[in-house]
């Protein structure tokens, strides 16, 4: 009785239930495998990288605001990957060209300091979200091709049963189980992909918002240095 149960319990395991699985299944387990891992993958990665830049951006901004002169803070971190060292870049450099002649357009100015830092703001954003759409297909589309394998599995214990004409637990369990197993891989990949995709878009827009204060603050500094000019 004891051999019968751990028999049973070892063709149960997920690994035979794999093995045992049809081919169509064991693609969709295998897709789902890989699904999850590249999840995973993102969220480690990304995760920190977002800890990284929110940490090094605020003291960043810190340093800035503390600065005495801004060409020389500039100077010292144009190299910077920092989002916001290429807003202040982009307001610089824009700042710069528009007041080298002898006339300044004081409206201009402030109109192309404002569109070059916002489209700097906006193109460093696209940068950090490029892997959130993966994250959003898989968090999607996991569960329904783990229903897929589901259903395939199931046809395949009802192919067995109109094929031995017996409808014993024996027969249909494993085509049951193996359906049941590709609904929880489908799962086992889709909410972690989920929830992540929601931690790291508050986490971008978050920065977003940062970045635009930064911006609008360093463009009040610039506006008022414009009336002295």
């Amino acid at each position: 009785m004891n051999a019968q149960l751990a028999t049973d319990a070892a063709t149960m395991s997920p690994l035979a239930l794999f093995l045992q699985a049809d081919i169509v299944v064991k693609i969709v387990m295998v897709g789902l495998l890989a699904a999850s891992v590249w999840t995973w993958a993102i969220i480690l990665g990304h995760g920190g990288k977002l800890k990284s830049i929110a940490r090094r951006s605020a003291k960043f901004e810190k340093d800035f605001w503390a600065a005495e002169d801004i060409d020389n803070y500039y100077t010292a971190n144009r190299n910077s990957d920092l989002p916001a060292a290429k807003v202040l870049g982009a307001g610089v450099t824009e700042w710069r060209r528009s007041t080298a002649g002898k006339k300044i357009d004081r409206e201009g100015t402030r109109e192309r300091l404002t569109t070059m830092m916002a489209a700097t703001i906006a193109a460093e954003i696209d940068r950090l979200s490029d892997r959130l759409n993966i994250l959003a297909t898989i968090g999607s589309v996991g569960p329904f091709v783990g229903l897929f394998g589901t259903v395939w599995g199931i046809m395949r214990s009802f192919t067995s049963i109109a094929a031995q004409q017996n409808t014993s637990l024996g027969v249909v369990a494993p085509g049951i189980a193996e359906a049941l197993f590709a609904t929880a891989l489908g799962l086992f990949a889709a909410i972690p992909a989920v929830i992540a995709y929601n931690r790291l878009s508050h986490g971008i827009n978050t920065l977003e918002a940062r970045l635009h204060r930064f911006a609008d603050g360093f463009h009040a500094t610039l506006s008022r240095e414009l009336e002295t000019e």
